[in-house]
This record gives structure tokens, C-alpha cells and sequence, in this order.
């Protein structure tokens, strides 16, 4: 198990930063900036090389992130650059902080949006070539005393549509309802040709997986029949499988604003918030499951990575993209100590975010 939770964490965080910091570089190389380093991992080098261009490519021995160093960035996390007066001529032209304010802000969002574009890459790679198993969302049993049999279900029912939305499979009935627990949807069921409306609220139940992680989700009481023949594996086209790629992409982003949303209004509690142990232990126990499983984990850590570095705060590519909207605004940037003090809070912020993260994550492996 530790050599699939060290290859499986490897083979996760190596591929969504590689791809994070590769559209950092090439949106730089197509802007003019010179870049020193492309580095995944940080501190000694294991192994590298130079490119025609002169850029350092590098595999560092701490595997938690990585970095595109440009010519006159003073540090790896690009928090502080160079006076021009002590750049050549030649590196004035090539200095990242010598651009203009929209190729710096595209710059720095080419980052995150990489990471999306792979996740849409990854999954409708999954839908296209792997497939999905599907069964139809069809009531075979309803658990006495549930949500489902409050709101009236009954056994043969098939779910048309929640919310409007219409309902294929039953694992796309599962998600909704596993994502909206005590919040009322709106149901269409077909019960022997005739259309039925039906309210429910799924009850918010702790429930443990297969690999004894807890998680907390929405539940109506309603069982599916497991029997192999109800199971069918369906491959799509690759026009219909990017279409989704991206709306499962634009999924995995609303549920993540909506979790956070949820714990800044007290829904829900923080200890869901995992940090690099939680992932190094999910990517083992997935890897467990199979190559595609991975790949589908690395999706959506690659879109949460892209969405965590959007957020505006300094240090993140997030806050510099706020400090370039207000120097847009301004017509000039802020001044040195202003940046300053806002890269100090932010990475005060995201250091504490870190340990309550790895808090979360000893508590989980029952460390503490």
C-alpha cells in the first residue's frame, strides 16, 4: 500500500503542476519574458537540463508544487523582482515586470487555466475512450422510514428529472442528491407511463467508503439493483465527450465554491479541507482501483489547484491578478510597501490554511 500511495501521490502532483507552471512558461516564452528555471518540486536538483532558450528544466527532491522563475524575479515565487536599473539592456527586454499589465495578467492566469484544460482533457479522455458504466436511475427499493419514502417514491419508479435538469443514469441522480443534502428538489418520476411529481430532502448521513474515508453527503433512501445485466458501458464520440469534460469541470468548481460557501455560513464544518497527506493518501487508495481511477483524481485536484490559485490573495496567482486589476484601474501600480505588506498577509494566510490542512489530515489518519 505505501508504494501505490508514494507512486500514486508522485504520478497526481507531478502531472496537474507540470501543467500549472507549462502555461505559466509558454504564455511568457509567446510574450517575450525570459525564463531562468521550470522547476517541479523545490530544493536540490535531482536531475536537469538546459534548452536552446537557456531555461533550466528541472526535478527538485520536494515534490509538493514547483515553479517558472523568470529573468528578473528575485525569488521562486515571483513576489519580488529586480530593480531595472540593475538589468542589462537585454534583459529589460525580456524582464517579466517590463511588460505591459495585460501580458503580466496573462501570465499569470495561463497557470490556473491550464490546470482546467487538462482537467477537460482528462476527463473527456475518460468518457471518450474508457467509457462510462451506467444503470438507469430506476427505484428497486425504498428504505423504510427515508426521505424517499416521505416524499412518496415507490418501487419501479424511474427518475426522469431533478430540478429540471434531466436524469440518465442513476449515478447522475446519486451526485445531485449526494450534493444537496437538506435542500429540497423537485422530482419527475415515470410510474407505469405516468409522469409524477415528487418533493423530496435528502437527509444529510456520515457515511464511510471503501477505503474507510468518512464523508458526509446527501442521501433519499432509495436502492438500485446491482445485478450485472442492469449495467451497461457506454463510450462517447469526442465532440460530445469535451462538451463533458467541461461540465464536468464546471461541476467539480461549483461544489468546491459551494463547500466553502457552506462552511463560511456554518452548513458545514472544515474538516473536509485536506492538505498534502489527504492527497498523497487518496492518490494511494485510488491507484488501488486502477489507471483510470487515478486519472480521474488528477482531473479533479488539477481543477482544484487551478480554482485555489485564483483566489485573491497575494502570493497565489490570484492576488497578483487583483494587484494588476487595481494598477489597470489606477494607470500605475501599487506602491513597493503596499505589495509588500499584502505578500507578508498572504502568506501568512495561506501558511495557516496549510497547517490547519495537515491538522485536518493527522486527525483523519487518527494521528492526533
Amino acid at each position: 500500500m505505501l508504494l501505490y500511495t508514494v507512486l500514486g501521490f508522485l504520478f497526481v502532483l507531478t502531472v496537474v503542476v507540470f501543467f500549472h507552471e507549462l502555461g505559466h512558461f509558454l504564455v511568457a516564452r509567446w510574450c517575450g519574458v525570459g525564463v531562468k528555471t521550470f522547476s517541479i518540486g523545490f530544493g536540490p536538483e535531482i536531475f536537469g537540463f538546459n534548452d536552446r532558450h537557456g531555461t533550466r528544466w528541472r526535478v527538485a527532491w520536494i515534490p509538493l508544487g514547483g515553479y517558472v522563475k523568470f529573468i528578473d524575479d528575485e525569488n521562486v515565487a515571483s513576489a519580488s523582482h529586480k530593480p531595472m536599473e540593475e538589468l542589462s539592456v537585454e534583459e529589460r527586454k525580456k524582464s517579466f515586470q517590463g511588460k505591459t499589465v495585460g501580458q503580466r495578467a496573462a501570465i499569470v492566469a495561463a497557470g490556473p487555466i491550464a490546470n482546467f484544460l487538462l482537467a477537460i482533457v482528462v476527463f473527456a479522455t475518460i468518457f471518450s475512450l474508457f467509457g462510462e458504466r451506467i444503470t438507469a436511475a430506476k427505484v428497486d427499493a425504498v428504505n423504510p422510514g427515508s426521505a424517499a419514502e416521505r416524499a412518496g417514491f415507490m418501487p419501479g419508479d424511474r427518475i426522469l428529472s431533478i430540478d429540471g435538469q434531466a436524469i440518465e443514469s442513476f449515478s447522475e441522480m446519486q451526485r445531485i442528491v449526494g450534493t444537496s443534502p437538506d435542500q429540497s428538489l423537485n422530482f419527475v418520476v415515470d410510474r407505469g407511463g405516468a409522469k409524477i411529481d415528487l418533493t423530496a430532502m435528502p437527509e444529510r448521513k456520515e457515511i464511510t467508503d471503501r477505503f474507510g474515508n468518512t464523508m458526509r453527503i446527501g442521501q433519499l433512501g432509495i436502492q438500485r439493483s446491482a445485478a450485472p445485466d442492469d449495467w451497461t458501458l457506454k463510450r462517447h464520440d469526442p465532440l460530445t465527450a469535451v462538451v463533458m469534460g467541461v461540465q464536468e469541470t464546471y461541476f467539480v468548481i461549483s461544489r468546491s465554491l459551494a463547500y466553502l460557501y457552506d462552511v463560511i455560513v456554518g452548513r458545514e464544518a472544515a474538516d473536509q479541507l485536506g492538505g498534502p497527506i489527504r492527497i498523497a493518501q487518496i492518490s494511494g487508495q485510488v491507484a488501488t482501483a486502477g489507471f483510470v481511477a487515478l486519472l480521474n483524481l488528477a482531473a479533479i485536484i488539477s481543477v482544484s489547484i487551478g480554482l485555489i490559485n485564483l483566489f485573491p490573495i497575494p502570493m497565489l496567482d490570484g492576488g497578483h491578478l487583483l494587484f494588476y486589476g487595481i494598477e489597470a484601474a489606477r494607470g500605475r501600480p501599487l506602491s513597493e510597501n503596499t505589495q509588500e505588506m499584502g505578500f507578508r498577509i498572504g502568506l501568512a494566510f495561506v501558511l495557516m490554511l496549510m497547517i490547519f490542512a495537515t491538522w485536518n489530515d493527522l486527525i483523519h489518519l487518527k494521528f492526533l
